[in-house]
């Protein structure tokens, strides 16, 4: 399988356009009526979609796999990153730590998929790991301590990471835009009991309004939808090597709707981010195969009365 290249940078644009778009709304309202909001307005809309086109519901353990997927990459992974900032983790690291999705999914890949890396995958792997730190080398000095948070984002991080190794492993056949609709409908239970944990408040509607749209448009109905079509064709690992670049065009996204302007890490982060996901695109990971013992062959005199017989 090998990741299409527009649908690569299809993917990276709108998860980038997540990052500046989420702190904005996190900054107008309380995190857990965010996920409320976006997942029961997602979610219907997104299965309607589906309905109209004639799509199949999935049924049986092939629903309980989509459920498990949508629960992981959706609730577990939005989750986890809002608890981080509720706790005052710095965005930059909860950007830094997600941003290690290529090496948490090599690490599932292995016993899940059996998967052997080679060695351009992993130059590919090392030079990504490499483009996120350059990419926020220049950030890290005001980031302040990871603190309790950091807990909250590592949940997030094996969320996303093991949601995208179980959807290629266990979902086959299912349409995005379906899948999609129900890992958001599955996770509305789960985003309401965080919301429980928390005082829920509006400080500007205004901004709370907008930005709230275009994460449903955005993130939600586009951004996930064609997050499990990238994974349905390219697999969990090529899926994860984006997010070597991911973080460089989200801070170039953040500069032009936030005015939060990027350093010269960025453009290093970017580039090697680019040879990262060539190299990751060029070359999947190797399946390891069975070990088969030839037969025997029979002896003549068994041949011989096999044909007598």
């Amino acid at each position: 399988m090998k990741l299409p290249l527009r649908l690569s940078l299809v993917v990276v644009f709108l998860y980038a356009l997540g990052y500046p778009i989420g702190a904005l709304a996190v900054e107008a309202m309380s995190p857990g009526l965010v996920l409320i909001i976006r997942f029961t307005v997602s979610a219907p809309i997104l299965l309607l979609l589906a309905a109209q086109r004639g799509v199949p519901w999935p049924r049986g353990a092939q629903l309980g796999h989509v459920v498990v997927v949508g629960v992981l990459i959706q609730a577990v992974q939005f989750i986890g990153c809002y608890e981080a900032l509720s706790l005052g983790m710095s965005p930059v690291l909860v950007a830094l730590i997600i941003s290690m999705n290529p090496v948490v999914t090599a690490a599932f890949a292995k016993p899940m998929l059996g998967e052997r890396l080679s060695r351009r995958r992993v130059l590919a792997l090392i030079l990504a790991v490499a483009a996120v730190l350059v990419a926020f080398a220049g950030r890290l000095g005001s980031a302040g301590s990871p603190g309790v948070g950091v807990v909250g984002v590592l949940v997030a991080l094996i969320g996303l990471s093991l949601g995208g190794v179980y959807q290629q492993r266990y979902v086959r056949g299912v349409d995005p835009i379906m899948g999609t609709g129900i890992g958001l409908l599955a996770s509305v239970p789960a985003a309401v009991v965080f919301a429980l944990t928390q005082p829920l408040h509006v400080d500007r509607p205004t901004q709370a309004v907008w930005s709230m749209v275009a994460m449903i448009v955005f993130s939600s109905l586009l951004g996930m939808s064609f997050y499990l079509a990238a994974l349905r064709r390219g697999g969990a690992g090529q899926v994860a090597m984006l997010f070597a670049v991911i973080p460089s065009v989200s801070a170039v996204l953040s500069w032009v709707l936030v005015g939060d302007r990027p350093d010269a890490g960025v453009l290093g982060g970017l580039v090697l981010g680019a040879v990262a996901c060539l190299l990751g695109r060029s070359a999947p990971a190797r399946t390891a195969r069975p070990t088969v013992r030839a037969c025997p062959a029979p002896r003549e005199s068994v041949r011989r009365a096999m044909i007598e017989r």
